[in-house]
């Protein structure tokens, strides 16, 4: 699901190229996508763009006399740009917002369809698509604090809560605590100050970094290849890969739809984090630690090794 960063670069790009410019048609080309029956498409023709904001992980585009789209992208859901008089490609296509400068798709991949679009009258009607969590790009230490105590969750679980911070999801939560050295696990309630205030470093460090990274990368162009997995991460995506801190192979807990991606020797003091179904799998025999698992590692490929040279030995099969 495209985050903070992205939706932050998708913003400044499509503003780049229709704030000021007339919505000359909506074209629903997935009757799925549109979620509101009033106000119509047909009435948001004929309209200028005088504004875009980002709502968490929604885009927002103002049109005068406060007609607003609100676009979600949700996991599979991307924002492509076409010059004027390219051919629309039919396939995951779900709306088109034509301009004269060109045309903005709203595309979905595979066969889920999550993304949407509302069209909305009036600023108050926009309260319903704000889930109410903190800007962290925008709160000091003490909101962020407020936030992070408000309930007791986990360190994942809080991170990726929309109601407590706005536009953090699975990928920059990954980041962000192995940033803070903080394993995910880790209940929000039960943190010491200076750790509260080691994360808080850490997602302002992480966000900020990951915004410019990506302008850099999308330059004066409309960004492509929007994805959660991204060269240059430290932990996410990177299972079994070494992290870039301590060398380490990244571990992954799966649960669920979702996975979160740590570091044993940053984050946990070592210590390997139960995935539910293996665990509950494996039961006693479920490595604690980081050493003991590269201590099973070392002796299965010493078996391994073994048993392929004694199968050598004995020749080839007559058969």
């Amino acid at each position: 699901m495209p985050e903070l960063p992205d939706i932050v670069v998708y913003l400044e790009a499509v503003e780049a190229r229709v704030l000021g410019e007339v919505l000359q048609a909506l074209r629903i080309l997935n009757p799925f996508v549109l979620r509101t029956v009033e106000p119509t498409p047909q009435e948001a023709a004929g309209r200028r763009v005088v504004d875009l904001r980002r709502l968490g992980k929604r885009l927002v585009l103002a049109l005068e006399g406060e007609l607003f789209l609100v676009i979600h992208l949700m996991i599979a859901g991307r924002l492509r740009w076409l010059e004027p008089g390219a051919r629309v490609p039919r396939k995951g296509c779900l709306a088109a917002l034509d301009f004269e400068p060109g045309t903005l798709l709203l595309t979905e991949a595979g066969a889920t369809r999550r993304a949407s679009l509302h069209l909305v009258h009036g600023e108050q009607s926009l309260v319903e698509h704000q889930r109410g969590g903190l800007e962290v790009l925008e709160a000091d230490l003490d909101a962020f604090r407020a936030a992070l105590t408000r309930e007791s969750h986990t360190l994942k679980r809080a991170l990726t809560d929309p109601r407590l911070f706005s536009g953090i999801g699975n990928a920059y939560s990954d980041e962000i605590l192995h940033r803070a050295r903080l394993s995910p696990f880790q209940l929000s309630t039960r943190l010491e100050q200076a750790e509260v205030a080691r994360l808080h470093r850490a997602a302002v460090d992480v966000l900020s970094e990951w915004v410019e990274r990506l302008r850099a990368a999308c330059g004066s162009g409309f960004p492509e290849r929007v994805t959660a997995f991204r060269e240059g991460m430290a932990v996410h995506g990177r299972y079994g890969q070494p992290c870039p801190v301590c060398g380490s192979p990244v571990q992954r807990i799966v649960y669920a739809a979702n996975q979160a991606n740590y570091c044993a020797r940053c984050q946990t003091g070592g210590r390997l984090l139960a995935d539910r179904s293996l665990s509950r799998l494996l039961k006693a025999d479920w490595p604690k630690t980081l050493e003991e698992l590269e201590e099973r590692s070392t002796t299965t490929h010493r078996t391994l090794t073994t048993a392929r040279r004694d199968g050598g030995d004995a020749g080839p099969s007559r058969h």
